[in-house]
């Protein structure tokens, strides 16, 4: 998954760059006396007059966007037809700040256009407006129609239909069916005025001022107040992005379980960053919901502890050293080894070949000496320059540190960058060829992505074989709320074949030792019920250790509204037969508006 920085190219904006799904303008304008914006919007999600001319259509102003690359205002025909398929409202889009305020009646002369948030490559669908405007305000002061209230009866429990085969499995030209799903419903009310009352927050206030909430108290819910992504085929319909027509400055700091108290209302939009959306004239007051960070309990002395962390794209630059080391030490309780995630190199971002991190986690290692933590030690590979995709110049790897008292590395030279990491048998034992090494470095498989880490550890005598993973992230996969049903996940091509070489790796291990300790762990960026899962555990090769928390607990991630697993720690048959394992996900990022990191790290406990 991207981090949500990186994923954004502009704040609350709807596009920077929009293409048009019909460039076609008809000669013969359409006029008002047969007009209305329900004519415009239509019962699809394309509209009848796209690229057509319209002439006075009438409306009253619910909302102004004088900020971001799409400025305009939203209009409201106050008398409804009775077709609930067809909104009432549309977005008008003048390019620069409009002259009108809420209240204001106006007719708008322009062009019926369709704009696609992200372009068309993104697979989005598109937003129905008036483009080119002439804009003649009638009166002032009026009263804006009152607006639609969203909450769970209002929201049907089916998120989208199938798309239609002939369309390339795009739902555009589809009939809305607004009492059957949940997308239906939700674009039936593009841009008109909306409310939700009382709305859980279900996903922290991120950077640009916007936060998610649920209008569905109960649907997927877990004790700390968000809503969990169980599968592919249950969705969360009761999701919904809240934006602000006001200043960010006065946009409330949520977080997860904490709740928008009272009325939330504005236009209903549709941006590429979290799709539909309500741009609020009006926030409910925050009422906090006393979210606590979590602490794991302290692993037992026969008990090796063994986590995972996505500390996203540290750099000696960064000022976060010191909470992560208090993560580490106090919430994670100083785990045996830890496998870091997105380790940057000595320079950050800054591509001038520079590739070595010694500074990067010497300054991690002594950070968490301050906080009380252990003296850990470390070893990683350095990548080839710019070969292992993130952020370009920043050379992200991983790393392992372990605590020297309570664990050994069995270091074995000739690992490196290039070199691929093999198993042979030693006295009836498998050992690594090299450690640390990279599993199969020179495939394609690994092609602008991070290779695996094998390290060989031993802890009371027994060896233990610890693989740091992290696979491609899931960048340029088609949104949930895409026009495309279901959407198309196409970094999983690549993923499918890392996951195919790690399961390979494992079994050359179990195959010359059947009963080895064997741990896979990382950003796996794919979820425990996916494809990629399925085939890291292969045939019991590996199982996937937090399918041992109830559903309601089994995220490390939280997006648009959807806790979910990208996080994860595999085991052999060896560990997971020992009756002992003990897994939990720390929740001390993810859920929080203040996080150090959008992954929440992992730990398991077991006795080797």
């Amino acid at each position: 998954m991207p981090s949500k920085s990186s994923a954004r190219l502009a704040a609350l904006t709807v596009a920077a760059v929009c293409s048009a799904v019909s460039g076609v303008v008809l000669t013969s304008p359409a006029h008002a006396d047969t007009v209305r914006i329900h004519d415009i919007q239509g019962t699809t999600r394309i509209s009848p007059l796209a690229g057509q001319k319209v002439t006075d259509v009438a409306g009253i102003v619910t909302g102004v966007r004088t900020y971001g690359s799409s400025r305009g205002f939203w209009m409201q025909d106050p008398t409804p037809d009775d077709d609930p398929a067809t909104s009432e409202g549309v977005f008008v889009f003048t390019g620069s700040t409009p002259k009108v305020a809420v209240g204001d009646a106006v007719t708008v002369t322009g062009t019926v256009s369709e704009y696609v948030p992200g372009g068309t490559s993104s697979g989005n669908q598109s937003v129905t407006e008036i483009t080119k405007p002439t804009v003649t305000v009638r009166s002032s002061g009026n009263a804006v129609p009152a607006p639609v209230v969203i909450d769970e009866d209002s929201v049907p429990a089916e998120y989208t239909p199938a798309g239609d085969p002939a369309a390339n499995g795009s739902i555009n030209g589809l009939t809305l069916r607004p009492s059957t799903y949940a997308l239906d419903y939700y674009e039936s009310l593009e841009g008109m005025n909306v409310q939700v009352a009382d709305a859980r927050v279900v996903t922290a206030t991120d950077p640009y001022s916007e936060l998610w909430v649920t209008v569905k108290p109960y649907e997927h819910a877990n004790r700390r107040g968000g809503t969990v992504y169980g599968s592919y085929d249950s969705q969360n319909t009761g999701r919904l992005q809240i934006q602000s027509l006001g200043s960010t400055a006065d946009f409330p700091q949520a977080n997860v379980g904490d709740t928008l108290a009272g009325t939330t209302t504005g236009p209903l939009d549709y941006n590429q960053f979290g799709g539909y959306t309500l741009v609020a004239g009006r926030l409910g007051s925050l009422e906090s919901g006393g979210l606590q960070r979590e602490t794991t309990r302290k692993q037992e002395r026969g008990e090796l502890a063994v986590a995972t962390y996505n500390v996203e794209n540290l750099d000696p630059s960064d000022t976060t050293f010191a909470a992560h080391a208090s993560a580490i030490v106090n919430n994670l309780q100083s785990p045996d080894i830890v496998s870091l995630e997105e380790i940057q190199d000595d320079n950050g971002a800054k591509d001038d070949g520079t590739v070595d991190a010694s500074q990067t986690v010497n300054k991690l290692i002594d950070a968490i000496v301050a906080a009380g933590g252990p003296k850990y030690d470390w070893r990683s590979i350095d990548p080839v320059n710019d070969q292992d995709g993130g952020e370009p110049g920043g050379n992200i790897r991983q790393v392992f540190l372990f605590n020297p008292q309570r664990v050994s590395f069995t270091d074995r030279p000739g690992g490196d960058s290039t070199t691929a990491v093999g198993v042979t048998r030693v006295h009836g034992k498998a050992q690594l060829t090299v450690s640390p090494g990279r599993i199969d470095p020179a495939s394609a498989a690994w092609k602008s992505s991070r290779k695996p880490l094998v390290g060989e550890f031993v802890f009371r005598g027994r060896t233990v074989f610890v693989i740091a993973n992290h696979l491609t992230s899931k960048g340029g996969d088609q949104s949930l709320h895409a026009q495309y049903q279901p959407p198309t996940r196409s970094s999983e091509v690549q993923r499918h074949l890392q996951a195919t070489e790690v399961n390979t790796f494992v079994k050359d291990i179990l195959d010359t030792q059947k009963n080895a300790d064997v741990i896979a762990l990382g950003d796996m960026n794919d979820f425990e019920f996916s494809d990629t899962a399925k085939i890291l555990e292969g045939d019991g090769e590996l199982w996937s250790a937090i399918k041992s928390l109830p559903k309601s607990e089994r995220y490390t991630y939280d997006y648009q509204g959807n806790e979910q697993v990208l996080d994860q720690i595999l085991v052999s048959p060896s560990i997971r037969r020992g009756c002992d394992l003990d897994y939990d996900s720390v929740h001390v990022n993810s859920e929080f508006h203040d996080q150090i990191s959008d992954h929440d790290p992992q730990v398991l406990r077991f006795r080797p």
